[in-house]
């Protein structure tokens, strides 16, 4: 077996199903979770229903690169959220379907990381576990930038030596970020630029929240929107993440896509055609669906608006919660220890929330996860209310 596998930590949900054992929710109370992030909103109807009608397509082998029209239609996508110029960003070269972005971001470390060169990985802290998982299995060294809030939960770039960016080969940069909701501004995209520049590493921006935001008239700058404002048309050394699961309820179809510098594109579809990890045509034939509407984008950005508001107002004099800038995660400070909390506020309030130091580890002094928790407000507005309104207690009574 391979044995880089030894490296791997339990996943927060294994974790935190250990922290439960032999604890019982208040059996006063129906169960909310409020730990794992999957949408709960409706899928739009005729995304399905394209599902459906395409199913006879299953007879079909499907190609590696994906249909032209699902790369044309994320192009067009991506083209006009990012405001990008038209030419600089082509369904022949710059894009390529992904069957979610989770296989993407651990296959692209894979791919892009030379294992002979004592490689480094930088990655945020906290952080979404792939990064780790897939910077451990391309043999590489994993450096955890804390994310702190007197930095207003950005990872600490100013702390990386020039050796270290010399290692660099790979930089995970998730905005907005999970689980914090913070967003990179111009000016960080422009630092990281210039480093990815000056030492010649591949920036992989994971983007799967940027469609949750909560003002209609600033959605969250992209990595390619940041290289088009830099005059960077050939968005060299870049390429972002997207997905289906978040923006449009439809985690279940493990649909997304990878686009940016036309050179890694092309060696990462080679390396996908060995990898085999090829989209259903019906699959594709609903993603081209998807892409092409925004009018249940902007209904599901309504529900989790709805949600934030009330929920912060109903617990503001008593556990003020930060605003995410973008994404579906309170990042919420906590009382006492994390796990503690948890654990507690599982006992008697029958409400399950993930510790924040699950998703992180331990780097320059501390786990910056310490005395945090996820709370993901996927559940429905009345059970998010009613969750809230448990909560209230809770703290209430501590």
């Amino acid at each position: 077996m391979n044995p880089d596998l030894k490296k791997l930590q339990p996943y927060p949900f294994t974790r935190l199903a250990a922290l439960k054992a032999g604890i019982t929710g208040n059996p006063e109370h129906s169960h909310i979770a409020l730990s794992i992030g999957e949408p709960k909103h409706t899928p739009p109807a005729y995304v399905l229903d394209t599902l459906v009608r395409e199913l006879s397509t299953v007879a079909r082998y499907p190609f590696p690169q994906g249909l032209l029209e699902l790369r044309q239609a994320i192009c067009a996508w991506a083209v006009k959220r990012f405001q990008l110029p038209p030419a600089s960003l082509t369904a022949e070269h710059h894009a390529l379907p992904v069957n979610g972005t989770r296989e993407a971001l651990f296959a692209f470390a894979q791919a892009v990381v030379d294992r002979s060169r004592s490689p480094l990985v930088i990655i945020p802290n906290p952080f979404y576990q792939i990064y780790e998982g897939a910077a451990l299995l391309a043999g590489a060294e994993p450096l955890y930038l804390n994310s702190l809030e007197h930095n207003d939960y950005q990872p600490d770039f100013a702390s990386v030596t020039q050796q270290q960016w010399r290692r660099c080969q790979l930089l995970y940069l998730c905005s907005p970020n999970n689980p914090t909701g913070a967003v990179l501004g111009l000016d960080g995209y422009r630092q990281l630029l210039e480093l990815a520049d000056r030492y010649d590493f591949v920036i992989a921006g994971d983007e799967c929240y940027s469609e949750l935001y909560p003002d209609d008239a600033e959605p969250p700058l992209g990595l390619l929107q940041a290289c088009a404002l830099l005059g960077r048309d050939d968005f060299k050394n870049c390429i972002i993440f997207h997905s289906l699961s978040k923006r449009s309820n439809l985690p279940g179809l493990r649909s997304g896509f990878v686009a940016g510098d036309a050179a890694i594109i092309k060696q990462f579809l080679e390396y996908r055609t060995y990898h085999g990890c090829t989209m259903s045509v019906p699959v594709q034939m609903a993603s081209i669906a998807a892409w092409g509407d925004e009018t249940h984008v902007d209904a599901n950005r309504r529900l989790y608006r709805e949600k934030f508001t009330q929920t912060a107002a109903l617990l503001d004099n008593d556990w003020p919660l930060r605003q995410p800038q973008a994404g579906f995660n309170f990042w919420a400070k906590t009382p006492m220890d994390d796990e503690r909390f948890t654990q507690q506020l599982f006992a008697e309030t029958n409400i399950t929330v993930l510790p924040g130091s699950y998703l992180s580890r331990e780097a320059s002094g501390c786990n910056p996860g310490r005395n945090h928790v996820r709370l993901a407000m996927v559940a429905p507005l009345a059970e998010c209310l009613e969750a809230a309104g448990r909560i209230k207690g809770f703290i209430g009574s501590l």
